[in-house]
C-alpha cells in the first residue's frame, strides 16, 4: 500500500475529518452521530495514513503536489 494522497490533500482530509467527527459527536440524532463519526473517521484515517482506496480504484494520485 503506497501513498496516493498528497500533503495539501492530507491536511484537508484531517481538518474535514476532525470537523465531521465533532459534528457527529455533538449530534442529538443517532443517525447524525453515526454518519458524522463514520465519514469523519474515514476522512481522518485517509489523511493520517496518506492512502485512499477510492483513489486507487479510480487511478488518482495527488502526491505530486
Amino acid at each position: 500500500m503506497s501513498r496516493n494522497v498528497g500533503t495539501l490533500d492530507r491536511y484537508a482530509r484531517i481538518a474535514a475529518g476532525t470537523a465531521l467527527m465533532g459534528a457527529g459527536a455533538a449530534s442529538p440524532e443517532p443517525v447524525g452521530t453515526v454518519a458524522g463519526l463514520g465519514t469523519g473517521g474515514i476522512a481522518l484515517t485517509t489523511g493520517v495514513t496518506g492512502y485512499c482506496p477510492a483513489y486507487d480504484i479510480v487511478g488518482i494520485d495527488t502526491t505530486t503536489d
